[in-house]
């Protein structure tokens, strides 16, 4: 098993490895999402692959069998950010038969290295029922919230 960043010419790798997880956390995907997923993607990991979103992989064979991205995200810079940067972890898959085997746990701790030395002041995440005891494993501690979480969300139509 070999694990690295994932450099462009994994894009196509990438997106079905994506789709593979949104089916995988949501139960399935239409044929719509699929599309617009296969139609945003590419373009999306050319322009931002290996600067704002930083791949992490595990290979068998040379084959990604195992993914964790780390988003980076830059904001103005606060009383607890002071350099404004910090990362948001997004879609940690493995495909099922190589799941139980240590490598999202290796996935990232792989990406909070990067993170460290990229000088993030933090890294957030949101975990699943069956990755909560990973994270907490690897220090991840539950937020506390002096806000409300709350979101705006665009109609189709509106677009």
């Amino acid at each position: 098993m070999v694990f690295e960043e994932a450099a462009k010419d994994d894009i196509d790798e990438l997106i079905r490895l994506r789709i593979a997880y949104m089916i995988d956390d949501f139960g399935s995907v239409t044929d719509q999402e699929r599309e617009g997923m296969e139609k945003q993607l590419p373009d999306y990991f050319e322009r931002k692959l290996g600067t704002e979103l930083i791949a992490f992989v595990a290979r068998d064979a040379g084959r990604i069998v195992s993914v964790a991205y780390l988003h980076i995200i830059e904001m103005p810079a606060n009383s607890i950010l002071l350099n404004g940067l910090y990362g948001d972890v997004l879609s940690v898959y493995t495909e099922p038969e190589y799941r139980g085997k240590g490598m999202c746990t290796k996935l990232m701790k792989n990406l909070m290295e990067y993170g460290r030395k990229r000088g993030l002041g933090r890294i957030d995440l949101l975990a699943t029922d069956n990755g909560y005891p990973i994270y907490a494993k690897l220090g991840f501690k539950d937020k506390e919230h002096r806000y409300k979480d709350m979101r705006y969300k665009y109609e189709t139509q509106d677009l």
